[in-house]
């Protein structure tokens, strides 16, 4: 590993006497942008600066900033969003926000809602490449109000590019543990369409015995009747093969294998008028999943699930003298079909209306809401809540916000078997009531935002056994209380006429696991008790630039451990060159279910921009 630490102290001089890029001196621009920006994850669209909910806003700036090359990199920058993945590139990751489970978290894509009936681990299948996206919005607390159930504790939403520009963008990467990645994007801006085309391919032979994989991507956005009523389409398809050593059953079962295929295909528009604002929407979204627990010999034990899922929904606002009113329904019918958990059938639908009063001369706002879900299965749901905000002056804004959440069980908690594993048919929803209040500051060069919170859960889905040879059985364990506080702040300077910006996140939480009678809990018990993460992109050279990107996680069972990323970029026009270095001093972590973490790679690539 000499060669590792070598590369360190290189990365770590460079980022001394080099650095940046042209393209960073619009950070001020983009930041003062970002203040009025539309958080179009919420049912009554708001600029950023407005909403009084904990929401981060990853713009494409950070994006090219973050030394990551897939979303479960990118996302695991920022303190209370909890990435444990299993291997390189993002290949087999479950998301948490603020400490919930993997399947608490809703992924969307375009406002789309992506969960899968099947498991959440399933949830990330769907997650699009870098190069497609505009920005990420983060929701963080209950917000089952506004998306229905799934969003237990938060929503991630990626918001995908929109108005692309005629060109060519090829890009190739190659590094440690054979990995090759090659990329083509191609944007057309038509008269009266445009269009982005994204294909890419990641390949490697793996860091360890069995973590190979082979990943594919094709992504299609378009924008049809652009001078009259626009039509925006999203089409994407996501297949991963990888080896899956350790990943899902025992440390001792390094022979297992999966493949999965995630498609979906929406389509949307908005019809507005001088006070009304309609938002249709339809879509599917489907994903198929083989599970091989001895690679060599399928016929040892093999899973192969296929979930589909078509929807369509209505978003509607009006605006009065009272404020804006927002309401709306969505349906969808979900299917799956498995060799293992049967042929299964879901009808839902979700009614809500929420109402954003203003008082004080707008210094004062009150959104309260209801959603109303019916479930074929678990009939009848209703999830109130209230956002409250006072806005002290035009950057500083107190806020706070209560709701009630719940999940219903995925198929795999109900009806899965396995050597390892057992679902329970008779489990019930999980329920819970949260709280938050926030005080944040937006400038254009500074923003820091601080929130406490509190989450009061009840009938929580665990896999629990008394004894270490046992199954992991699935249960509604009766009571858990999640408490904590978390701080993020941006700063953006320059020194001499380059700019310069540093993050800086902490999150700090605490569980308390009411009546859990058992020895072993696989999910509800191991949160990042602490948790800080810390990105620096600095520049003194013309048409270079550089990232370092730290982070600390120190989980609830005691288990501690600091990662350093880097990256280095240079540019020249329309040609880059560039360099990523992972764990660049080799710390020894997992993140998930005993599965070690690579220690120090590097990724080398380079990429073209025809116009």
């Amino acid at each position: 590993m000499k060669n590792n630490y070598f590369l360190a102290l290189a990365i770590l001089a460079s980022i001394i006497v080099n650095s940046q890029n042209e393209q960073v001196k619009q950070q001020d621009t983009i930041r003062e942008q970002l203040k009025e920006v539309l958080i179009t994850s919420s049912r009554i669209d708001l600029p950023f600066k407005e909403n009084s909910r904990t929401i981060t806003v990853i713009t494409s700036e950070d994006i090219a900033q973050s030394a990551a090359t897939n979303i479960a990199d990118l996302l695991q920058q920022f303190a209370g969003i909890d990435i444990r993945r299993r291997g390189t590139a993002g290949m087999q990751a479950d998301l948490y926000i603020r400490g919930g489970g993997f399947d608490q978290t809703l992924l969307l894509i375009d406002g789309i809602k992506v969960e899968d009936a099947q498991t959440g681990h399933h949830t990330m299948n769907l997650a699009l490449p870098l190069e497609v996206i505009e920005r990420i919005e983060i929701i963080k607390g209950p917000a089952a109000r506004v998306f229905g159930q799934n969003a237990f504790t938060g929503a991630v939403n990626i918001v995908t590019k929109k108005n692309p520009e005629n060109s060519v963008a090829v890009g190739l990467q190659a590094g440690s543990f054979g990995q090759k990645n090659a990329a083509v994007t191609v944007g057309s801006d038509l008269k009266n369409s445009s269009h982005i085309v994204h294909f890419s391919r990641n390949t490697s032979d793996g860091y360890r015995y069995n973590t190979d994989y082979d990943n594919q991507n094709y992504v299609l956005k378009s924008t049809f009747n652009k001078t009259q009523l626009p039509i925006d389409m999203i089409a994407a398809f996501a297949e991963r093969k990888f080896g899956a050593n350790g990943f899902y059953a025992s440390p001792a079962a390094i022979n297992q294998y999966e493949a999965t295929q995630a498609s979906l295909i929406g389509f949307s528009t908005e019809i507005k008028s001088e006070k009304l604002t309609l938002k249709p929407r339809m879509y599917w979204r489907r994903n198929q999943d083989e599970y091989i627990y001895v690679r060599q010999d399928p016929s040892i034990y093999r899973n192969l699930h296929l979930t589909n899922k078509v929807g369509a929904e209505l978003n509607a606002a009006y605006t009065s003298n009272l404020g804006v009113t927002g309401f709306g329904i969505d349906m969808a019918k979900v299917s799956l079909s498995s060799n293992n958990l049967g042929q299964r059938n879901r009808f839902m639908t979700t009614l809500f209306v929420e109402h954003r009063f203003k008082f004080l001369q707008d210094q004062l706002d009150v959104t309260p809401g209801v959603a109303v879900n019916y479930f074929s299965d678990f009939k009848f749901r209703a999830f109130p809540g209230m956002d409250i905000g006072y806005k002290l002056n035009d950057q500083l804004k107190l806020y706070g916000n209560v709701g009630y959440t719940y999940r219903i069980p995925t198929y795999t908690d109900l009806y899965y078997s396995s050597p390892t594993d057992l679902g329970d048919e008779n489990l019930v929803p999980e329920e819970a009531i949260a709280e938050e209040l926030g005080l944040k500051y937006i400038a254009n060069a500074f923003s820091a935002s601080v929130a406490f919170f509190n989450r009061d859960s009840k009938k929580l889905i665990d896999y629990i056994k008394e004894n270490e040879a046992d199954k992991w059985q699935a249960t509604n364990i009766r009571e858990l209380n999640t408490k904590g506080f978390e701080f993020d702040t941006n700063y953006n300077f320059k020194i001499g006429e380059f700019s310069q910006s540093i993050n800086l996140s902490y999150t700090f939480l605490e569980d308390d696991v009411k009546a859990l009678q058992a020895n072993f809990s696989r999910y509800s018990i191991n949160s990042l008790k602490h948790h800080f993460a810390s990105r620096l992109s600095t520049g003194f050279i013309k048409n270079v630039s550089q990232s370092i990107v730290y982070k600390y996680a120190e989980r609830t069972n005691g288990e501690s451990y600091s990662v350093v990323d880097a990256s280095i970029n240079f540019n020249m026009h329309a040609f880059e060159i560039s360099m990523i270095a992972s764990n660049i001093f080799n710390t020894e972590y997992t993140e998930t279910n005993l599965v070690p973490m690579p220690k120090g790679n590097v990724l080398f690539g380079v990429s073209y921009n025809f116009k």
